[in-house]
């Protein structure tokens, strides 16, 4: 497996096991064709989150960055992840989403 397959078999299982029915994930299969993406596009308690898994110390295409930029600028989060430090932080920034969700809710 590559050091980028890791990343993203990391991911997959916490998304998996962790967040199971909260988390709607879509991972687009690269074709060359149309506009550029990012390895996941998930939505999280009614927020657009976009994730760049990258082998550790490897940094995003310039089109992986204005792609990112295209998602801030109109309200969803991105993040890259390249190791576990990077995957805890979007597990706690999903967890957040979620807690918050549930208590509008309750």
């Amino acid at each position: 497996m590559t050091p980028e397959g890791k990343v993203k078999a990391a991911i997959n299982k916490m998304l998996n096991v962790e967040f199971g029915p909260h988390v709607f994930r879509y991972m687009p299969v690269p074709s060359g064709f149309g506009s550029a993406g990012l390895d996941y596009f998930l939505c999280v308690g009614g927020m657009f989150v976009a994730v760049e898994a990258k082998a550790p110390g490897k940094s995003p295409t310039d089109r992986q960055a204005v792609t990112a930029h295209m998602i801030y600028r109109a309200g969803g989060r991105t993040f890259y992840v390249d190791g576990p430090e990077a995957l805890e932080e979007l597990r706690l920034f999903l967890k957040s989403i979620i807690k918050r969700k549930k208590r509008a809710v309750l």
